[in-house]
């Protein structure tokens, strides 16, 4: 339990770093794109991450592979996303170029990748610089401060993107948000990736298939056997990322919320023993691993969920049920409702978990997606904000598919245009963006906006 806190008054003069025109908070896959786009249109743009490198989830994180790029006919997340991932394929040899779906991700390689995408669009990059607090005037933010080896500093600009994954930035800035369920609870689960080493032969497995849910698989025997207890569920995807080097995105961690620093820590202790747990159970039970040894784990939580703004508009299951499209839309989205199990008690069974994971997904048929509004990237009550990746205004289940990279991608680079053009206007109100103008751009620079009028 994190000691009672008190109050304490400190009050100290602090460097001001003004002259920005766009401030991206937040490294990941949308803060990336979002910088290389802010440049790319010509604003004075920097990046500020909190750790040492670009990429988050599928760096950091260790996230083994992609979600899909494709519709099942085609890739829809195009523009910078489609230029990373398939800058990404092209350092992978054995990943077969024409692959759409599941690729598996060198985390290394893909560091390099973000580095050249942002400096090479010429942005600014601050590495081990933590969002402090966040300072606002009539519901625009006027500045920001951060904390790294310099100190405490402060930057300006005219426009900001939040891109921390839970809201820091507007929220901290008085933003209306949204957590969890109606109670602002029941977050889905985190999960803390890794990587096994010295692997012998081994097949593909992802998601809730053989691997995961048959009797005979090593998972159901792991937890049968009682000697692991801290792998109580059946969620394991993992991914052949390289010769012998196989990555999971396997576990569960419940009741982690991702805002709270100390419940944090707790996971990754936790984490960390849970992937050594998974290591010494899959050498018991599948010859494959009977060698392996654990190579790494991840430097930051799999959160899945934590807030969401209450932006402009919020993107609702029947919205994504309907196939919706917008006349504001900036990105296609067609992946499915992916929201975790709130707690071990629905997995304790391996055809209880494959219940309910059929229950609770819901797919799309080759070709079909939806439109992402430019008014979900717009939080109500901050004029020179906008926010994208995980946090964007939606209702909780259509947080479960929005949340996963390919879609951060395309979301990231509309917002970094967005943020560019607003901010050449005297005021950078971003919720008057011409909306029309930013789709036609961002059609320009390769990004997949059917004409509206001609979807269903």
């Amino acid at each position: 339990m994190a000691p009672k806190s008190e109050s304490l008054l400190v009050t100290q003069e602090i460097p001001l770093h003004a002259g920005w025109d766009v401030i991206v908070v937040g490294g990941g896959p949308a803060g990336c794109t979002a910088a290389a786009a802010a440049a790319r249109e010509g604003a004075k743009t920097l990046l500020i991450e909190a750790t040492g490198c670009l990429g988050g989830m599928g760096t950091n994180g260790l996230v083994p592979a992609w979600c899909p790029f494709s519709d099942h006919e085609k890739i829809i997340y195009r523009g910078l996303a489609e230029k990373v991932f398939t800058s990404l394929k092209a350092a992978m040899p054995h990943i077969d170029p024409q692959a759409m779906d599941w690729v598996a991700i060198d985390p290394e390689r893909l560091k390099l990748i973000y580095d050249d995408l942002v400096t090479g669009s010429g942005a600014s990059v601050l590495f081990h610089t933590t969002l402090g607090s966040v300072q606002t005037t009539a519901g625009r933010v006027t500045s920001i401060v951060v904390a790294n080896k310099a100190g405490l500093s402060a930057y300006r600009a005219q426009v900001f993107v939040d891109a921390t994954g839970d809201a820091d930035l507007a929220v901290w800035a008085g933003a209306k948000y949204h957590k969890g369920d109606a109670s602002g609870k029941s977050l889905m689960p985190a999960t803390h990736c890794f990587s096994l080493g010295n692997v012998d032969e081994y097949a593909y497995r992802h998601g809730a298939n053989l691997f995961c849910t048959n009797p005979e698989s090593p998972i159901y025997k792991i937890i049968r056997s009682g000697r692991y207890p801290l792998i109580s569920d059946y969620h394991s995807c993992n991914t052949l990322i390289a010769a012998r080097t196989v990555g999971f995105n396997a576990g569960h961690l419940f009741d982690v919320d991702g805002t709270d620093p100390h419940a944090l820590s707790q996971a990754m202790i936790q984490g960390r023993r849970m992937a050594m747990q998974f290591r010494d159970g899959l050498a018991e039970f599948h010859p494959a691993f009977a060698n392996a040894f654990l190579a790494t784990t991840g430097n930051l939580m799999g959160i899945r969920e934590t807030r969401r703004i209450v932006g402009d508009y919020t993107l609702t299951l029947d919205d994504y049920i309907q196939r919706r499209s917008f006349p504001d839309e900036i990105a296609r989205n067609c992946y499915y409702i992916d929201v975790h199990n709130k707690s071990s008690a629905a997995a304790q069974d391996p055809a209880d978990f494959q219940r309910w994971t059929e229950k609770t997904a819901r797919h799309y048929k080759p070709g079909e997606s939806h439109g992402v509004p430019y008014r979900c990237l717009t939080p109500q009550g901050l004029s020179n904000v906008l926010v994208a990746g995980r946090s964007i205004s939606c209702d909780q289940p259509v947080q479960g598919s929005v949340r996963v990279m390919p879609v951060c991608l395309a979301m990231g680079e509309a917002a970094g245009t967005a943020a560019a053009q607003t901010a050449a206007v005297a005021d950078g109100d971003v919720h008057t963006a011409d909306t029309a103008k930013l789709r036609a751009r961002l059609q320009a620079c390769g990004g997949w906006l059917p004409p509206v009028a001609a979807q269903a």
